[in-house]
């Protein structure tokens, strides 16, 4: 593992035990970033990179607390560290650091997208201007959000702990919404090549285990179930020229079959509960998809019908314009183009997902011009290398 993996490893840990410690969320962060700083100046690495990271950190703290000269009592009754096994040891019923503090962020006493958007933040380590452009604000109104938040925390006592079972299910909708945002950042270059592609593994992880602790939530199930589901084709994603393959020409014998196999599981499971939702659409979409791994065709019926019912649900632009495209495949490419026609424009002119399937939906018409027109568009507005290439090369072969 490279030492930027390490530093990532650590993160949430570490931040985690801190916040525990020092019941602020700010003075974690801060610390931390203080240790690595430290650590990047030494001569030789140490060992343990994330005992030493912990060490460091609480004492970093420490002097921050020390210099604003705050907690002097605190700092009087403060033994040194001894062994970090012991330090790092929570009695907790949740296995994971990361997972306990997502359960802090998510305080029912925040908005549910603050509380995401927390937890990217803080859980995550997704730089503020990646959240603002998630969640389409600007990075300063972001900030300031993030800010509020955290003091709101601080100001109101929450519990640095995690909460007793009983109050998981009014928490749950925020977890997964920042899990959701935090794969989706993974997700995106199909390549794997950007700063968060490494949480796209972490993501499924926690997924897995959240549907093991909550195995009565049929939406946990659905979220576990989504992301498995898109995890088992990271092999397919892109060419031997790194160039992005879309689901509907992967080559499906390079999906993983176990994943889909453990994806169907739990969407059943959770079909069983009687209680349907916007993850547990997402994942039978995605399932449908995965029909191809077993040699028959995509049902695009029912992924429009799908998608349909999801838009009741989940009424967002990326669902719409997915809709728009299942739409195409069915009733051909003018109804699928009508569709994207009638959506709102306000904040679509930047949106790539748009004119990718403007783009697609023209080109399938024989509509040249303005099939080139929207990849222009499409490219002005930066992908990621591997879909940077795709687009060309679907610009390119109009001729």
């Amino acid at each position: 593992m490279t030492l930027a993996a390490t530093i990532a490893d650590a993160r949430p840990r570490v931040i985690a035990a801190l916040a525990a410690h020092f019941r602020d969320l700010d003075l974690a962060e801060d610390a931390f970033s203080d240790a690595v700083e430290a650590l990047l100046k030494l001569d030789e690495m140490p060992d343990r990179v994330n005992a030493w990271l912990y060490v460091s950190a609480k004492r970093k703290a420490l002097d921050r607390i020390r210099r604003q000269q705050t907690e002097t009592r605190a700092l009087a009754t403060e033994t040194p560290d001894s062994d970090m096994a012991d330090i790092l040891e929570f009695p907790d019923p949740i296995p994971d650091e990361r997972l306990r503090l997502l359960f802090i962020c998510c305080h029912p006493a925040l908005a549910v997208e603050t509380r995401a958007a927390l937890a990217l933040r803080i859980v995550c380590g997704v730089p503020v201007e990646d959240i603002a452009r998630t969640f389409l604000v600007k990075e300063a109104s972001m900030f300031q959000r993030i800010t509020r938040a955290k003091a709101k925390i601080h100001r109101s006592g929450v519990p640095f702990e995690t909460p007793p079972r009983k109050d998981w299910p009014e928490r749950i909708e925020a977890i997964l919404l920042a899990l959701e945002l935090a794969y989706t950042l993974a997700y995106q270059d199909s390549a794997g090549e950007t700063e968060h592609a490494e949480l796209g593994e972490e993501v499924e992880r926690l997924g897995a285990m959240l549907a093991e602790l909550c195995p009565e939530n049929g939406e946990v199930l659905g979220f576990a179930a989504l992301v498995t589901l898109a995890t088992s084709r990271v092999n397919a994603r892109v060419d031997a020229d790194g160039v992005m393959v879309p689901l509907s020409r992967q080559d499906p014998q390079k999906w993983d079959g176990t994943r889909i196999e453990r994806a169907r599981r739990w969407l059943e499971k959770a079909s069983a509960l009687g209680a349907t939702g916007p993850y547990q659409a997402m994942a039978a979409i995605q399932l449908t998809h995965a029909r191809r791994y077993f040699g028959s065709p995509v049902d695009w019926p029912a992924i429009a019908t799908l998608y349909q019912a999801l838009l009741k649900m989940r009424k967002s632009r990326i669902v719409a314009i997915n809709c728009a495209v299942a739409l195409g495949h069915v009733e051909g490419a003018e109804v699928g183009l009508s569709y994207l026609r009638s959506l709102p424009s306000d904040g679509l002119e930047a949106y790539r997902p748009y004119y990718a399937a403007m783009a697609h939906l023209y080109a399938e018409q024989g509509d040249t011009d303005d099939a080139r027109s929207a990849f222009d568009k499409a490219l002005a507005c930066g992908p990621a290398e591997a879909e940077r290439r795709y687009l060309e090369q679907q610009r390119a072969a109009l001729g």
